[in-house]
């Protein structure tokens, strides 16, 4: 098991390296100068030359590429802001506890408003339940994040006046917010955890459980679920990756003080090292989730860790090709 989460975490080196290598690119193909936002776009010649030379802008992208690579590796230095000359970590630090709030209050919401749907859909399965839920599940889906976040705003702060537009003060602050990444977010798992139960209740140890008497409700939840959460947590890694991305959209609608909102204001100043320095932490923030959730799916199904420690390696079988284990038998 160490030695897989060893190779995992090296796999973190190249991506966050191509994050690092589209940033740089955009930031160079990208219209404006930098040194516009740092002296002012009056400034004299000597003045502004004395600011790229302070910042590194006079030397060509590749130098300074190797430069702030470097300076992560050696020191953990993301680099100073263009606007105010502060570390870009030092902000860092301070907003992504509430971009991670955000985003895990949000899929957190998800996952208790999905699984009991999908579960029900599977069960009702060409129902008018199933109909209902599948067509709000699309519905939701479908719509931009911007557009429903702006209508939560309009509805439930502007007309109604029930809860705050903005700010983190309070808890009422977070309910727009998590409501519109976690909404977002309920359709693709309802629809994933349904498929996934629909193919559990007809094995054979289902109908042989439903046969010895067991009551509905266990045989659903203990015995079907469990085996059926296998895709749901590996669309749930995919879910926190499209959360963190739907967090910069709420933190700029709803004045949320996270990640997000700081990487915004940097774009809109060309301040690229506090975009570079937002992106590497959420890139690696991701990388993080998803070995988490492959670990994860050992403690859902045993048979995976003792297959890895017999055979040396890990994998997740096919699962078409899954024989139900104690904890899904009847």
């Amino acid at each position: 098991m160490l030695k897989y989460i060893l190779k995992r975490l090296l796999w973190m080196i190249p991506v966050v390296l191509g994050v690092l290598v589209i940033v740089f690119t955009l930031s160079e193909i990208t219209p404006g100068d930098p040194v516009d936002n740092i002296v002012g776009v009056d400034a004299a010649p000597e003045l502004r030359e004395a600011a790229r030379e302070e910042y590194g802008l006079n030397k060509p992208v590749y130098v300074r590429f190797f430069n702030y690579v470097a300076g992560i590796v050696t020191r953990g230095d993301l680099g100073n802001s263009y606007s105010n000359g502060q570390p870009v970590i030092n902000e860092i630090s301070h907003r992504f506890p509430v971009t991670l709030k955000l985003t895990l209050s949000s899929v957190a919401v998800a996952l208790l408003i999905a699984l009991p749907l999908g579960v029900l859909s599977a069960v009702k399965q060409y129902s008018w339940m199933d109909n209902i839920t599948m067509a709000a599940a699309l519905f939701f889906v479908s719509i931009p994040q911007f557009w429903f976040a702006l209508m939560l705003l309009l509805v439930f702060a502007v007309k109604l006046q029930v809860l705050p537009a903005s700010g983190i003060d309070s808890i009422l602050c977070w309910i727009l917010p998590v409501a519109m990444i976690g909404i977002g977010n309920v359709g693709n798992l309802a629809r994933v955890t349904r498929s996934s139960m629909l193919e559990i209740i007809r094995q054979d140890y289902i109908r042989t459980a439903r046969a010895k008497g067991q009551r509905k409700s266990i045989v659903i939840f203990k015995h079907g679920l469990r085996n059926a959460l296998m895709p749901v947590i590996a669309n749930v890694g995919n879910t926190i990756g499209v959360s963190l991305g739907g967090a910069v959209v709420a933190e700029s609608i709803f004045s949320i003080p996270g990640v997000g909102q700081y990487m915004l204001n940097a774009i809109n100043a060309r301040d690229w090292p506090c975009v570079q320095g937002g992106l590497v932490v959420l890139a690696v923030t991701f990388s993080v989730v998803m070995l988490l959730v492959d670990l994860l799916y050992t403690v859902i199904d045993p048979r995976l860790k003792t297959e890895f420690q017999a055979k040396g390696k890990f994998r997740m079988p096919g699962l078409k090709n899954r024989a139900p284990g104690k904890g899904g038998a009847a």
